[in-house]
C-alpha cells in the first residue's frame, strides 16, 4: 500500500472530546475518543459512537505537554472493527503555531528513537 500522508503520523496517548458542528443543529453531545496517531495535518482515533464521514467536529486535543489544542476535524475515513469505529480526520484551519507544537513532538520522538 502506498503512503499517501503528507506528514508522518506519530502515536500519542491522549483523549479528545468532540462536538458536532452543523448548520443550526443543536447537537452538542461530547464524545470521548482514544487517539491512535496524530500529525500536524490530522488525527487517527477510535470511538464507540458512529460519526459521519464529511462531518466537521469541534475538538479539544490534550497533548503531551498537557496543553489543550482547540481544533476542527473533518472525518475522512471510517473503518468498523467489531463494536469500535476507527476514524481518520484532517484538521481544518489549525493555526500554524498549534501544528508546529505537534511537529516539534514528532521531531523529538524521532530523535529519541535513534
Amino acid at each position: 500500500m502506498d503512503e499517501r500522508r503528507k506528514s508522518k503520523r506519530i502515536g500519542l496517548e491522549s483523549k479528545l472530546v468532540m462536538k458536532r458542528l452543523s448548520d443550526g443543529d443543536a447537537f452538542s453531545e461530547e464524545i470521548a475518543i482514544e487517539i491512535i496517531d496524530v500529525s500536524k495535518t490530522g488525527v487517527g482515533f477510535l470511538c464507540e459512537k458512529p460519526l459521519e464521514i464529511g462531518a466537521v467536529y469541534e475538538g479539544y486535543l490534550t497533548i503531551w505537554t498537557k496543553e489543550v489544542i482547540h481544533a476542527f476535524i473533518e472525518i475522512v475515513r471510517i473503518i468498523k472493527e467489531d463494536d469500535v469505529f476507527s476514524y481518520g480526520g484532517i484538521f481544518i484551519g489549525m493555526p500554524e503555531m498549534d501544528a508546529s507544537r505537534i511537529a516539534v513532538y514528532e521531531t523529538v520522538s524521532e530523535s529519541n528513537a535513534e
